[in-house]
C-alpha cells in the first residue's frame, strides 16, 4: 500500500455482490473477498456456511484517500445494505451474511462512529444491526469467489443492478 492508500473490511451480505458494488467506486484500488472475525483457523466456504465458525463474508477494500474519504466510502457502503436487518441481506440468511465494518487503523473509529450515528438518526428509531469492530482476523476466500460477478456476469447477486450504476457515480 502507498502512503495514500488505506484499508477497510466491509460485510454486506453475500460477498459476491458486495465486492462487485465496491469495485465500482472511484478511489477503490483493490478488493478481495474472504472471511472475517471468526474463531477458527483457515476456514473454508463450507465451514463458514455451517454458522459455527463466527466468520462473516467480508470484502477487504484498499482505497486511495486522495480520491475517496473514509466517510464517503462508508456512506456509499450504507446505500447497499439494509442496516436494520439482522443476519440477512436480500435472500441470504445466516450469521455469515451479517453486516459490519471492521477497521485496522484505530484512528478510523471516530469517523466511522460519527457516520454510524448519522445513519442511526435517519432510521426513525429502528435499531441498527451493523457491527462496528476492529478487525480480529481475515482469511482470503477460495479463488472461485474472487471477482465472482466479473467472471460470472449472470451469477447470483442479492443487489439490484441499479446499485452498481449508483456506485459508479457516487464519488465523482
Amino acid at each position: 500500500m502507498t502512503a495514500m492508500n488505506k484499508e477497510l473490511y466491509l460485510a454486506g451480505g453475500c460477498f459476491w455482490g458486495t465486492e462487485h458494488y465496491l469495485k465500482q467506486i472511484r478511489g477503490v484500488e483493490k478488493t478481495e473477498v474472504g472471511y472475517a472475525n471468526g474463531h477458527t483457523e483457515n476456514p473454508t466456504y463450507h465451514d463458514v456456511c455451517t454458522g459455527e465458525t463466527g466468520f462473516v463474508e467480508t470484502v477487504h477494500v484498499v482505497y486511495d484517500t486522495s480520491v475517496l474519504s473514509l466517510k464517503k466510502l462508508t456512506e456509499i457502503y450504507f446505500e447497499s445494505i439494509d442496516p436494520t436487518s439482522l443476519n440477512k441481506q436480500g435472500g441470504d440468511c445466516g450469521t455469515q451474511y451479517r453486516t459490519g465494518i471492521y477497521y485496522v487503523d484505530p484512528s478510523d473509529e471516530p469517523i466511522l462512529r460519527e457516520t454510524f450515528d448519522e445513519k442511526q438518526r435517519g432510521l426513525g428509531g429502528a435499531p441498527m444491526r451493523v457491527e462496528l469492530l476492529p478487525l480480529k482476523n481475515f482469511f482470503r476466500a477460495e479463488d472461485y469467489h474472487q471477482d465472482y460477478l466479473q467472471k460470472n456476469p449472470a451469477g447470483y447477486c442479492h443487489l439490484p443492478v441499479t446499485l452498481f450504476e449508483y456506485a459508479k457515480e457516487a464519488n465523482p
